[in-house]
């Protein structure tokens, strides 16, 4: 007779699964990598999440519902323009410096380096990065048409350099940076806004 399969807590699996795709990336990380993180076999990965791509999908999910939310929330919240720039850059220096998880955007920092064989995984990526200067964008063309940004302003290079700013940022904090530093950045960042 066969034993019954071991039971997981499914959300704590997929968290630690997230964990180990932000810290290795997603080429890098093996099945035995996420395997061991998630304290299950092979099968019964397989089983509950498909495959490593299916899981790295779902992990992304759930960091964009937990860990990158404060971006989604910020753009939907504030109404302004700059405001909204100001509350991106500091939120970011707060959670990519935060100690209880890796450093940096899992959606920056999870397609670094991909092969040929992952390219729908970095086109996922690129589609999630490029939702946040597209909605700077929107906010920033209509301070312009209220006249609280300069007649002049190319809004979209603006979006740019500040979405620039916040991946910049999650590669600083990457690389051992800071939350004191990250808000020198952004401290920088803001004096660039336009007058």
């Amino acid at each position: 007779m066969l034993g019954r399969p071991r039971s997981f807590d499914r959300n704590d699996a997929l968290k630690r699964a997230m964990m180990i795709f932000w810290k290795h990336g997603f080429d890098t990380t093996s099945i035995a990598m996420l395997t061991e993180s998630m304290g299950i076999g092979a099968p019964s990965l397989y089983a509950a999440f498909g495959d490593k791509r299916a899981l790295f999908n779902e992990a992304l999910d759930y960091y964009s519902k937990t860990y990158g939310a404060f971006i989604v929330e910020t753009l939907r919240e504030e109404t302004d323009a700059r405001a909204t720039v100001e509350r991106l850059l500091r939120e970011a220096a707060a959670m990519f410096t935060d100690r209880d998880h890796p450093p940096g955007c899992l959606v920056v920092s999870a397609a670094a380096n991909c092969s040929p064989q992952s390219t729908s995984v970095q086109r996922r990526l690129k589609s999630l990065r490029l939702l946040t200067p597209r909605a700077l964008e929107e906010k920033m063309e209509s301070a312009k048409a209220g006249g609280r940004l300069p007649a002049d302003v190319d809004v979209h290079s603006l979006a740019l350099f500040y979405a620039s700013m916040l991946q910049g940022m999650s590669a600083q904090a990457r690389d051992g940076v800071s939350r004191e530093e990250l808000e020198g950045i952004a401290d920088a960042a803001l004096r660039a806004w336009p007058r």
